[in-house]
C-alpha cells in the first residue's frame, strides 16, 4: 500500500509539472504571435504584412540630390530650382522637369513625406519609362496625387474625388477621404507595389488599392484621361518621379525596399 501511495503521488506530481510546462509554452506562443501579428504602423495590413522584406535603402541623404536626375537628362547637373532645403528636396519654382531616381524599381515598398504650398499640385509617379518618345513621366507612370485639396481646382475635377491628395490620380475613387493634412503641413505617404497589386496610404490611412495590370486595370484606364495613351501603365519596372507641376513642394525621409 505504501508503494502504491508513493507511486500515485509521483504520478500526480509528474502530471502537474507537465501541465504547467504546457501552459507556459502555450503562453509563450500566444505572446509571440501577438508580437508578430500586431502592426505598429496602421498601414501594415494582412496583405502587405506577409511581404518578403528587403533591406531599406535611403533614396535621399538629406544633403544632396545624389541618386536623382531630371527626367530625360541623366548624367546632367540638376538645375538649382530643385534644391535641398532643411533636409528636404524642395522645388523652388517650376519649369525644369520632374526629378527621377537614377535606379529603376519593380516590386517595392516606398515611404516618403511631402508638403505642398498653398494652391499647389505635384505627384509621386512610379514605373516611369525614360524613353525619349515619352516627353513626360506621367505618360507612362501612374501617380499618387500630391495636392492642396482646399485651394487647387483639381480636387473638384475628375470623378468621385479621384484627383484629391493620396488618390490614384484620375483612376480610382479614394478608399478613404480626408486623409491629407492642410497645405504647409507634412504628410507621410506609403506606396506598395508587389506582384501586380498596389496599395497607397496617406498618414496611416489607406487611400487606394488596385491591380497594376489585367482587365480591372484596363477598365480603369479606359474610363480615365489616360484612355488611348500608348505607354501608360504598361511597364512593370521603372523610375520613381517627383513631379514638377510648377508649384512649390517639399519631399523628405524617402526610403525604399525592394520586394
Amino acid at each position: 500500500m505504501n508503494y502504491l501511495r508513493f507511486s500515485a503521488k509521483k504520478a500526480t506530481l509528474r502530471s502537474t509539472a507537465t501541465l504547467g510546462l504546457l501552459a507556459f509554452t502555450l503562453t509563450l506562443n500566444i505572446d509571440s504571435a501577438k508580437a508578430i501579428g500586431t502592426p505598429h504602423d496602421p498601414s501594415v495590413t494582412r496583405t502587405n504584412r506577409s511581404l518578403t522584406k528587403g533591406k531599406w535603402e535611403t533614396l535621399f541623404d538629406g544633403k544632396t540630390l545624389t541618386g536623382w536626375h531630371v527626367y530625360l537628362k541623366a548624367g546632367q547637373p540638376v538645375p538649382d530650382k530643385w534644391t535641398v532645403d532643411d533636409k528636404a528636396i524642395h522645388l523652388v519654382s517650376g519649369g525644369v522637369g520632374d526629378l527621377v531616381t537614377d535606379k529603376e524599381y519593380g516590386n517595392f515598398d516606398l515611404e516618403i513625406e511631402w508638403k505642398i504650398a498653398e494652391g499647389g499640385n505635384s505627384g509621386i509617379i512610379y514605373h516611369v519609362n525614360e524613353d525619349p518618345k515619352y516627353k513626360a513621366t506621367y505618360q507612362t507612370g501612374p501617380e499618387m496625387q500630391v495636392l492642396d485639396n482646399e485651394r487647387h481646382p483639381d480636387a473638384k475635377q475628375g470623378r468621385d474625388n479621384n484627383r484629391t491628395a493620396g488618390s490614384l490620380y484620375d483612376l480610382q475613387k479614394p478608399v478613404t477621404l480626408g486623409a491629407a493634412k492642410p497645405a504647409g503641413e507634412w504628410n507621410k505617404a506609403r506606396l506598395i507595389v508587389n506582384n501586380g497589386k498596389a496599395e497607397q496610404y496617406l498618414n496611416g490611412k489607406k487611400t487606394a488599392e488596385y491591380p497594376t495590370s489585367g482587365p480591372e486595370w484596363d477598365k480603369m484606364v479606359a474610363e480615365s484621361k489616360f484612355k488611348g495613351w500608348e505607354g501608360f501603365g504598361k511597364y512593370a519596372t521603372g523610375h520613381i518621379a517627383l513631379q514638377d507641376h510648377g508649384n512649390k513642394v517639399w519631399f523628405r525621409n524617402i526610403r525604399i525596399r525592394e520586394l
